[in-house]
């Protein structure tokens, strides 16, 4: 199949990703450098949209807080190639490139004004995988609760613990790659067993 600059060139090097821990109103940024930066998102904004980066279409969040900001993108290796018709903002050099799942995770926690009210067991979960520990904890007793809630509804007064355990899986999933994820289902499960 002849290549377009529609589709993606996986010649382009992989570029090295950035680690994710969030608290309640705090993002840390590992990068691979050694470098780390610390965002305080409480009162701060962000503006998700497209960019380019490497000459490739990324999704890219900037937050801004006080006098300071960051952008975090998705990897441009995986990014198809933008044409030059394209007018997009081009991502800044020192941006935090992180996996497209991780993105995605981040950008809905941070529009979403840092709520754990109203989510799924498996948004949790995803959001339990890049918390750090003290925060997986207390995914995990939300995640229990909306467990418990979930299985009240389904089989009525009357039901057992492997309702709630059931309901529990998208945490147990995720437990298995991530182990901020395993702290979360560790404390899912003891306050199941309240």
């Amino acid at each position: 199949m002849p290549s377009s600059p529609l589709y993606r060139d996986m010649s382009l090097s992989p570029s090295p990703r950035a680690q994710v821990a969030l608290e309640w109103s705090e993002l840390s940024l590992y990068m691979p450098d050694g470098r780390w930066r610390q965002i305080e998102l409480d009162g701060s904004s962000n503006v998700i949209g497209d960019a380019t980066a490497r000459r490739r279409f990324v999704r890219m969040m900037t937050i801004e807080w006080g006098y300071e900001s960051a952008a975090v993108i998705t990897p441009p290796d995986r990014g198809a190639i933008a044409p030059r018709v394209a007018y997009l903002p081009v991502a800044p050099e020192d941006a935090a490139v992180v996996e497209a799942s991780v993105w995605e995770t981040l950008a809905d926690w941070v529009s979403s004004s840092g709520r754990l009210a109203g989510r799924t067991v498996e948004e949790l979960a995803r959001l339990a995988s890049i918390a750090t520990a003290p925060f997986a904890v207390a995914i995990g007793e939300v995640a229990a609760q909306v467990a418990r809630d979930l299985a009240r509804l389904a089989r009525g007064p009357l039901r057992g613990a492997a309702d709630v355990i059931e309901w529990l899986r998208p945490l147990h999933m995720a437990a298995r790659e991530s182990p901020r994820a395993e702290d979360a289902l560790v404390a899912a499960l003891a306050a199941c067993s309240e």
